[in-house]
């Protein structure tokens, strides 16, 4: 058996449901993504705000996937501004916050990106940066689950979209 094998670390899919309490995103549906070293979560009418020395990112999020219906408002402490290179190779300016992740009852603080991903598939990608608490079976999804604060979520979704 190999040594360096870390017997704590959990085995997800290529995506998996997760969390980001920090940003009251209880749900969101994320791809794993080993070629993007940061995170990257879908935000729009995204803003600066100054408080005192520090500043913070105030952005929405459509954070179901396929539906522009429901809006969640956001707020995080700005770190960085950051020039990334996306998959066709296009450089983008973004901004970085710092968030909690929830992955199959596994917390981890991570940086996110900031990108309008209105056009694709997934609201969010999870980056090598956020993954080395985890072994990824790219044939597989949704290895970890959905937790009752996902399945409650959806649900109270469904009945306020019907109305």
């Amino acid at each position: 058996m190999n040594e360096d094998i870390n017997s704590s670390a959990k085995i997800i899919g290529f995506r998996e449901w997760i969390s980001l309490p920090g940003l009251d995103l209880p749900a969101v549906k994320a791809k794993v993504d080993t070629g993007a070293k940061t995170s990257s979560l879908h935000a729009f009418d995204i803003r600066i705000e100054k408080e005192g020395r520090k500043n913070f990112v105030c952005f929405k999020v459509h954070p179901m996937q396929n539906d522009s219906t429901l809006e969640v408002q956001c707020r995080a402490q700005l770190i960085d501004k950051r020039i990334i290179t996306d998959s066709g190779g296009h450089k983008e300016q973004r901004y970085v916050i710092r968030s909690t992740m929830v992955l199959g009852g596994v917390k981890k603080r991570i940086e996110i990106t900031l990108s309008n991903r209105e056009t694709m598939r997934y609201r969010m990608l999870i980056g090598r940066s956020a993954l080395d608490q985890f072994y990824i079976d790219p044939s597989q999804s949704y290895l970890t689950g959905k937790s009752v604060k996902v399945k409650r979520f959806l649900k109270e979704l469904k009945l306020v979209l019907k109305k």
